[in-house]
């Protein structure tokens, strides 16, 4: 996908269709003069729905479409007709989308199953045609209940990347050549931090022809939580990967502080991502012989699994696909 087509963030103006109004109709036949009311009732507005696509993977779409209207309901009419519905407007997302309120920051609802829909915007009720308001005084109502307005407003659409392995580190850890190796996804990739701007999806093959999916996710510095850098444009993204790969390089001046930062990081934009599985892997280790490894080992974090691996050299490549789908084959409670 190309960087400059992904799209993880919308504002869009939504409005839902009016309900149609109740019509006034009285019955006058060849030989019923005075029949009575019969108007019949004004037809729903549409709604505005968000629906999820598992096809979609950005928000391009409605980068260039950011007023959406559903249809108004129409008036009853005679021999107790209801009016039609107005149509609803359909506004189909990726998976991993959250939709807000933008005027309040209010979460209202997150898409997460392919044909998941939820009613973002109702359209209003019809009104009640004359019928509705005969009674044993008042034979022959000459009124009828108007459409209730629909509504408006500004909403924001947000999307969280959905992937079974997100990798963490800061900017030139080696994100980007990993993906590009261990998949067919082909990021950017240059010797300058923030190569990476937009998420990365990769898909990579497993044993026994299976799966799983692979995302590589803007670099984080220190103070990211506090909005630097790419601050919660990254973050977000975090959020709906089940588990976390740590990438520090081995040419670090201290791996264990590097991780320690990155793992602050994410606890101080939200602490539950540290209930999440994790495993850190030891970049460009190509550059060490097995002297420099023993040691390096003994500071490392004793509570998650390592590798040392280099993407260039292939070395460590499959230890650590073996390791990811044990980790993630584990049950929550073993990592």
């Amino acid at each position: 996908m190309a960087e400059n087509n992904f799209v993880d963030y919308v504002k869009v103006f939504c409005r839902s269709g009016k309900g149609g109004a109740g019509s006034t109709h009285l019955r006058r036949e060849k030989f019923i003069p005075k029949g009575g009311p019969d108007g019949g009732d004004g037809g729903h507005g549409g709604d505005v729905i968000v629906q999820g696509n598992s096809q979609l993977w950005t928000l391009l779409h409605l980068k260039y479409k950011r007023h959406i209207f559903a249809k108004n309901g129409n008036p009853g009419s005679a021999a107790l007709k209801t009016g039609a519905s107005g149509k609803d407007a359909i506004i189909e997302v990726p998976l991993g989308t959250v939709m807000k309120d933008a005027e309040t920051g209010e979460i209202l609802f997150e898409i997460t199953k392919d044909g998941e829909k939820h009613t973002a915007v109702p359209g209003g009720r019809g009104g009640q045609g004359n019928n509705h308001f005969k009674s044993a005084t008042n034979q022959t109502p000459r009124y009828a209940q108007p459409g209730e307005p629909g509504h408006e407003g500004w909403y924001i659409l947000e999307l969280k990347v959905l992937a079974d392995v997100g990798l963490v580190g800061f900017p030139n850890a080696g994100k980007s050549t990993l993906l590009s190796v261990i998949s067919a996804a082909k990021p950017k990739i240059a010797d300058y931090a923030f190569t990476t701007l937009t998420p990365n999806l990769g898909i990579v093959q497993y044993r026994d022809q299976r799966s799983f999916v692979m995302a590589d996710i803007p670099g984080i510095i220190e103070g990211a939580n506090e909005g630097k850098g790419l601050g919660y444009r990254f973050l977000r993204h975090i959020e709906r990967n089940a588990m976390l790969l740590f990438m520090v390089p081995a040419d670090s001046s201290d791996i264990f502080k590097e991780y320690t930062i990155l793992l602050h990081e994410l606890e101080a934009y939200n602490p539950e991502l540290l209930d999440k599985k994790r495993i850190l892997a030891i970049t460009k280790s190509d550059m060490l012989d097995n002297e420099l490894t023993a040691e390096i080992i003994p500071s490392l974090p004793n509570d998650i699994p390592y590798v040392f691996i280099s993407s260039v050299a292939q070395k460590g490549i499959t230890t650590l696909k073996d390791l990811i789908w044990d980790e993630m084959n584990k049950p929550q409670f073993d990592a």
